[in-house]
């Protein structure tokens, strides 16, 4: 056995994965039903698998394709970002999903040591990559409690501070873990501040269609703006791990520094996963919202269940697939409530710690249908007015 001296420094202070964490408190536990991990509960395009069953054995799906991706897929990306997203001045990379394209940005673009700006409650992995990369300047700053949208007068002051400037903020929009949309004169007001100090924006779109209650989702270009998208969620491709980065074409450098590094993690997104993702796109952003509108339900059946924690602490939700609760005053110890409602009221939850929320918990409302999430609502209802009126009873 060898010594935990001889692992790397950057590995062992890195956070453990809250999924992993999830399980292991889970541990033991049976019949619970998950409002935790962050996936949809539909499958990929019927038609899309279709021909992809019939290419499978084709030589060209087992070797190596291009680093940035299937010309042809980025054919079809670059088109969809002109239309939909109106990027017009990007080039396009396509990963094995959007955590792996958050690395690869992060790889290209920040040196260990720098600062870089998230903002409260953030996304864990991203957390997670700046450790895991020597980042370990990481400046959190907050959200207004009310909209959970970024304290935007904080970030003007650390961008216009004495001290070093942050090389990179990062921001999801709509949020993971928060489900609240960034309104576009705040993200514009955010850019600005980012390309006078001469920061870089990373914007991830992974919920681009994951919109509600009327709301649009957009996006900025410019030459400090990076945007970072996934089919993931969209098109039912969790586990086919295809992700893509649209920036700015007009950087010098920036390609060849970000082709170095894809080269060294994947070398190219799997093929047949890349052929499925451009076989998906042909059935348009249609085929997403028909399926992101019976959602609207999950989401309603889930804010009625949290109705014990009172109104006024059950916030988010107007995008992505994610509602943000406040615990009460004495229940800091979130994972613990995690631990408490698995085993107890058999449904599991995300404990607002590993966002740098401690005392919330993240629900998600996209992984179940109608009827398993009634069921699951009711338990977590349950499960809340025990803990709200009597506290966590064994």
């Amino acid at each position: 056995m060898g010594s935990i001296a001889k692992l790397a420094k950057r590995a062992l202070e890195t956070e453990a994965p809250v999924m992993v964490k999830i399980q292991e408190l889970l541990r033991g536990a049976t019949d619970v039903m998950s409002l935790a991990q962050g996936v949809v509960y539909w499958q990929p395009p019927e038609a899309a698998l279709s021909k992809v069953e019939q290419i499978i054995r084709e030589p060209s799906v087992s070797k190596y394709g291009a680093d940035d991706g299937l010309p042809e897929l980025r054919e079809a990306l670059l088109q969809k970002l002109h239309k939909e997203n109106k990027l017009t001045k990007s080039s396009v990379m396509v990963t094995a999903g959007a955590n792996q394209a958050f690395v690869n940005i992060v790889l290209t673009l920040c040196d260990a040591g720098d600062s870089v700006v998230m903002f409260a409650p953030y996304y864990f992995n991203s957390y997670m990559s700046f450790q895991m990369t020597g980042v370990t300047d990481i400046l959190v700053g907050a959200s207004n409690p009310k909209t959970l949208h970024p304290d935007v007068d904080w970030l003007e002051k650390v961008l216009k501070g004495n001290g070093p400037i942050p090389k990179l903020v990062t921001v999801v929009n709509p949020g993971n873990p928060s489900g609240a949309f960034i309104p576009k004169p705040m993200l514009q007001k955010i850019s600005d501040l980012c390309k006078t100090a001469g920061a870089w924006l990373l914007v991830d779109n992974t919920y681009e269609y994951f919109m509600y209650d009327g709301m649009e989702h957009y996006c900025l270009e410019d030459d400090h703006i990076v945007n970072l998208f996934s089919f993931s969620k969209a098109y039912g491709m969790m586990g086919w791990r295809v992700g893509y980065i649209a920036y700015p074409s007009e950087v010098d450098g920036f390609h060849a520094q970000l082709l170095k590094v894809q080269d060294n993690i994947p070398i190219c997104a799997s093929i047949i996963g890349q052929y499925l993702a451009l076989y998906s796109l042909e059935a348009g952003p249609e085929w997403i919202r028909e399926r992101v509108k019976d959602l609207v339900k999950n989401r309603e059946l889930l804010v009625e269940a949290m109705s014990p924690l009172g109104e006024d602490n059950v916030r988010g939700g107007e995008g992505a697939i994610y509602l943000w609760a406040k615990l009460p005053d004495n229940c800091s110890d979130d994972y613990e409530v995690v631990r408490w409602l698995a085993n107890k009221h058999g449904v599991a939850v995300i404990p607002g710690s590993a966002s740098g929320g401690p005392g919330f918990l993240r629900v998600s409302f996209g992984g179940l249908k109608e009827a398993d999430t009634r069921l699951a609502a009711e338990r977590l209802r349950q499960g809340l007015q025990q803990l709200v009126t009597d506290g966590m009873v064994q």
